[in-house]
């Protein structure tokens, strides 16, 4: 799946490696020596799971700027770049966190923040979006990228699809065992193949279905930030501006690790895996006196 962002990708495919690594070393026989060892296993589950959120963390702002070939602004070469950078730090300023590196990428209308601390993130915006908008609707997106910053949304993401990661951990070696068990004609032998076969399905179907569950909580977060905006600005109707705007234009197709962290949404069956909800429903919620209250 195209939209599928990076972010999970990465993530899944180090608990994979990780999972093969300590399998070959021998820490699944280790486990199931005398039958499944239950407590054993949440501990190895909870190490697995965690290591592949976090490290997809960390290289998060490198993985960003690489995908979607942003050029950070060191010395602003134009009035736009100028303005752009003076906006963020006055936004960053009233958020209370320190001055994040500023980019600008090729594309069509759309915006990221992302960083594994909040004091040292990201924030790019697109060409398309700096041509397509009023400076008034550009600060009303800043400010929602900004909010994402200051709410810590990406370690909370982080710490969420680490928790997620280890029951997918802990089920797929619950259900391998469970398989081997029933093809092995010796009880008393270590896993097979048919575990550690199972055990990889297992985890990649696992994976990609909490993956639902990160999706559902990153939508919310996406009224959080759009609410934060409103603040930052001391209006909602800028930010209400900026969203019918990309409402009335083909949203842009973020690179895959951005996915999670730009402004747009998915139709159809594909919301199920969308990060933003659908710009009418955030439109509606700024709407909502108490949406600068939030």
């Amino acid at each position: 799946m195209k939209r599928i962002f990076l972010f999970l990708a990465t993530n899944i495919a180090v608990m994979l490696v990780m999972s093969v690594v300590l399998s070959l070393l021998g820490v699944d026989r280790f486990l199931t020596r005398a039958g499944l060892n239950l407590p054993m296993l949440m501990v190895f589950s909870l190490v697995v799971g965690f290591t592949g959120s976090i490290f997809s963390l960390l290289i998060s702002k490198q993985m960003a700027k690489w995908s979607t070939g942003a050029r950070v602004i060191t010395t602003p070469s134009n009035s736009t770049e100028l303005w752009l950078v003076d906006t963020v730090a006055k936004l960053a300023q009233r958020a209370g966190i320190s001055m994040p590196e500023v980019a600008v990428y090729q594309g069509d209308p759309n915006a990221f923040a992302t960083g594994a601390f909040k004091n040292s993130a990201l924030v790019a915006v697109s060409t398309g979006l700096l041509e397509s908008m009023t400076k008034e609707e550009v600060e009303a997106v800043l400010g929602h990228e900004i909010a994402h910053v200051a709410n810590g949304d990406m370690v909370t993401m982080t710490l969420i699809q680490g928790v997620v990661n280890t029951f997918v951990v802990f089920l797929s070696r619950v259900i391998g065992y469970a398989v081997d068990r029933a093809l092995s004609r010796d009880n008393n032998a270590g896993p097979g193949i048919g575990y550690m076969a199972t055990v990889l399905v297992s985890q990649i179907v696992l994976g990609i279905g909490a993956s639902l569950i990160v999706a559902w909580f990153s939508r919310h977060r996406e009224f959080r930030a759009d609410a934060g905006s409103a603040r930052l600005l001391g209006s909602a109707l800028p930010m209400q501006r900026a969203l019918a705007r990309l409402g009335g234009v083909a949203p842009a197709t973020l690179p895959e690790s951005m996915a999670a962290l730009g402004i747009n949404d998915k139709p159809g069956f594909m919301a199920l895996f969308s990060s933003h909800p659908p710009i009418e429903q955030r439109i509606a919620a700024l709407r909502d006196p108490q949406a600068t209250a939030l």
